[in-house]
């Protein structure tokens, strides 16, 4: 940049910072003064969204925008390869990267499809010695790839691993005994081998330890409870503890005591009574600790998660925490409606609540009467098959939509769904910006009527203009799909399955929903025509799935000639896989800036 030393025309050179003589005005590098006028502004801006417009401006905001970012996100580890990440980006100190499509959690794709963390973490060991943080979801990530991270990060502060899979507790030793600075470990659904190796030993045994969050309530292994109540009561900043079930309530007690300043609890078994401590061994007699004070004196706990073996007698101890609780996750725990009243008539803060569908539609009417802050409510089924009678329904639904009139987000699991609950919970919770609706059985009508699911889908869009995610079943004619085309222009993620009437359905989806990212069909009745009325769309999609569907090979390669910077694959996933003649039984297309990637098994075809 120029500066002007006030007087005689003179300038300093910005990179040199000499002066350039009398009469002569600094006028070279336009595009160095314009980067470091960005840098200087581009460092406050941290919305993903308007970094990638500010990138797209010109090559010298394209070249400042990449200096100066420090936290990269990718949606699809395909979609760009990791050497050209590292060469454009210098400064990442937070990474993070998405694999598997979503239909991967419902094994529609083979386990060695891909996803694989290493050539990412081999590319990134060396051009970011720096990296602090790295959270992955849906990654195939090994134990040597864990050893890299250990090895290679030298300030490294945080792994987060959702739905993650290929490693094992020995990954972990690593991670626990190399990275010195570690704040949070988090593994959230993944799969890990038992090595049977003591990991939790591994955490560095002298001083204070750093970590303000550790949660491995995934973990089905055991571990020593010894060196974690060690751990915990030397992790003065410990915020966030999610246990897994082999930890028993008695050992929850121990360490309550030990960490009174958690946040966030995720109480591991919440069952198995344990002799605590070597007083009561002495005294030849069997004393029940006192729960309810332990918990009591935990008054910082606003999130609350676990009880993966409950022993429903010792529900009533958290009750001193539920007039704080902002999240109750009640996912694995089988209780009744009788179990659940008693704790939720005290939840008056509660925002976000997940649940299993043995509650009842009666408790969902508890629910509704005392949450009326809720925001978000997931009900899983404790018994996905159709032909079992499931206990919630439109009654339920109803009921939270009346009482509920904050809720934001919605996940619910059912067997049976009216038009007119959905419409109320349209006009009722205007806004909702996620709706997933997963009535169990394939083309079940309104339960009522026996009249199609279109009317009730049809007001969620119409009704609700700030949803961006949408998942339909049930019986739906491409009536729905007209509504969803027309009114569904801020819908990011559709998903879909078993619905539909022909690819007038698709069509109205493809050349409607504008902003539609992420498009996920199974067991529907869309053909060539219908994927083809999107081509106009693909390049903006991060990806399509069908499977089960009408889909040609001929058709997938029509795309793949026509957009050449998609990657189009197809592949089988039955076991009889010449039965259904040309038509693809999957179909995975996505952009890649860098084309097919390298690492392509046997039963995937790239067109």
């Amino acid at each position: 940049m120029s500066e002007d030393d006030g007087g005689g025309g003179r300038c300093r050179n910005s990179a040199t910072g000499a002066s350039t003589g009398a009469g002569e005005y600094y006028t070279a590098y336009p595009d160095q003064v314009l980067e470091n006028v960005l840098e200087n502004v581009l460092v406050f801006l941290k919305s993903r969204r308007d970094r990638s417009a500010v990138s797209l401006v010109c090559k010298s905001w394209y070249r400042a925008e990449a200096y100066t970012r420090s936290d990269l996100f990718i949606g699809n580890c395909y979609a760009v390869a990791p050497q050209r990440v590292t060469r454009r980006f210098k400064r990442l100190r937070s990474f993070a990267l998405k694999g598997k499509p979503r239909f991967s959690d419902f094994s529609l794709l083979p386990a060695d499809w891909g996803a694989h963390f290493t050539p990412w973490v081999s590319a990134m060991a060396t051009a970011y010695r720096a990296l602090e943080k790295i959270y992955l979801k849906r990654m195939c990530i090994t134990d040597d790839d864990l050893a890299m991270i250990g090895y290679s990060f030298n300030n490294f502060k945080e792994l987060v691993l959702v739905c993650c899979d290929g490693f094992g507790t020995s990954g972990l030793a690593v991670i626990a005994s190399e990275c010195r600075n570690l704040r949070v470990l988090e593994l959230i659904e993944d799969e890990v081998s038992d090595d049977e190796i003591d990991w939790i030993s591994c955490f560095p045994f002298e001083g204070t330890s750093k970590l303000e969050s550790l949660c491995f309530d995934c973990v089905e292994a055991p571990i020593n409870f010894d060196a974690l109540e060690r751990l915990v009561a030397r992790s003065p900043s410990l915020k966030k503890l999610k246990l897994n079930e082999f930890v028993s309530i008695g050992q929850l007690y121990k360490l309550t005591l030990k960490a009174p300043q958690l946040t966030h609890l995720g109480t591991g078994s919440f069952s198995q009574l344990d002799v605590i401590g070597q007083q009561q061994a002495d005294n030849h007699e069997h004393q029940e600790p006192d729960y309810t004070s332990a918990f009591a004196a935990c008054s910082s706990i606003v999130c609350l998660s676990g009880f993966r073996e409950i022993a429903p007698q010792y529900l009533p101890s958290i009750l001193p925490l539920c007039a704080n609780l902002i999240s109750l996750n009640l996912s694995f725990a089988n209780i009744d409606t009788e179990q659940l009243k008693p704790v939720i008539r005290h939840c008056h803060k509660l925002q976000v609540f997940w649940a299993l569908d043995s509650i009842c539609d009666e408790g969902l009417q508890a629910v509704a009467d005392t949450c009326k802050d809720l925001r978000e409510l997931r009900i899983f089924p404790v018994n996905p098959h159709e032909d079992v009678e499931g206990p919630v329904s439109d009654v339920g639904l109803l009921a939270i939509s009346l009482g509920c009139r904050k809720l934001q987000s919605i996940l619910y699991f059912c067997q049976h769904m009216t038009n007119a609950a959905v419409i109320a919970m349209s006009k009722n919770c205007p806004d909702l910006v996620v709706f997933r609706l997963c009535i169990i059985g394939r083309y079940r009508p309104d339960r009522a009527t026996g009249e199609p699911m279109d009317e009730g889908f049809g007001a969620i869009v119409k009704n609700c203009k700030q949803l961006t995610r949408l998942a339909v079943s049930g019986l739906l004619t491409d009536k729905a799909f007209s509504y969803i085309g027309q009114y569904g222009k801020l819908v990011r993620t559709l998903s879909v399955a078993f619905n539909g009437d022909s690819d007038m359905g698709l069509k109205c989806v493809l050349e409607g929903c504008i902003n539609l990212q992420k498009l996920e069909i199974r067991d529907s009745p869309f053909g060539d025509s219908g994927l083809h009325s999107g081509m106009h769309q693909f390049y903006n999609m991060r990806f399509v799935w069908l499977s089960s569907c009408l889909v040609t090979q001929q058709g997938c390669m029509e795309i793949a000639r026509r957009l050449p910077k998609l990657v189009v694959e197809v592949f089988n996933t039955d076991e009889n896989e010449g039965e259904r003649g040309d038509l693809v039984e999957t179909l995975y297309m996505y952009r890649s800036v860098d084309g097919a990637r390298a690492d392509v098994p046997q039963f995937v075809k790239i067109l």
